[in-house]
């Protein structure tokens, strides 16, 4: 298998934690891939006509994108319940969702910055982004404590990437501040090894 990949995408982060949590890094190459909304880069479009990674290019099927596909792919290849039977299926999902909300907020906002002329850039847009996290985190805090303090899934993975990022890429933000809960299990779940090996380049 062929996975599109680059070092500081969460996204792609997310399928590196699960690949070696499932024991399966090995059974991949990566093939660094980059670009943007306004300029494809070397991104696969070939493979993902939507121009994003991941995307895990398979021999015995059409190319998977999408990290949330290509987790559940690998985990049922794997065969590690990374996603757990139902009922609790339902709150691993939807903590993956979550993840991935913080994550398309955040990336719009280094987006706004990065490629938006000054001239043109919205705060209230901006700030608007960061209101959805900051709501995510929230809930993380009041609502979730509990699963992602129990068995090892994907859900806890998929935050756990999330924060990360927003270490990455908001730190002058400080998400920690009023979930100190969040940020206690967020330090000792990123100790994993999992976790520290796939951490993007500064």
């Amino acid at each position: 298998m062929r996975l599109y990949h680059s070092p500081t995408s969460p996204y792609v982060r997310k399928v590196m934690v699960l690949l070696k949590e499932t024991g399966q890094e090995g059974d991949v190459d990566l093939v660094p891939a980059a670009g943007t909304p306004v300029d494809p880069g070397s991104m696969p479009v070939a493979h993902n006509p939507l121009g994003k990674i991941p995307a895990l290019e398979r021999g015995d099927g059409p190319t998977l994108y999408d990290s949330r596909v290509i987790c559940r792919y690998l985990d049922d290849r794997g065969g590690k319940g990374l996603y757990p039977a139902a009922p609790r299926l339902w709150d691993t999902l939807t903590l993956e969702a979550t993840a991935d909300g913080i994550l398309d907020a955040a990336i719009l906002m280094v987006y706004e910055g990065r490629l938006r002329p000054e001239t043109h850039r919205f705060e209230a847009w901006v700030e608007g982004q960061w209101a959805k996290v900051g709501r995510a985190l929230d809930a993380l805090e009041s609502r979730w404590m509990s699963h992602l303090q129990g068995p090892l899934d994907m859900g806890q993975i998929a935050i756990a990437c999330a924060l990360g990022y927003l270490d990455f890429r908001h730190g002058a933000r400080d998400w920690r501040k009023g979930h100190d809960a969040l940020a206690a299990w967020h330090e000792g779940f990123a100790a994993r090894d999992s976790l520290c090996s796939t951490v993007p380049p500064a």
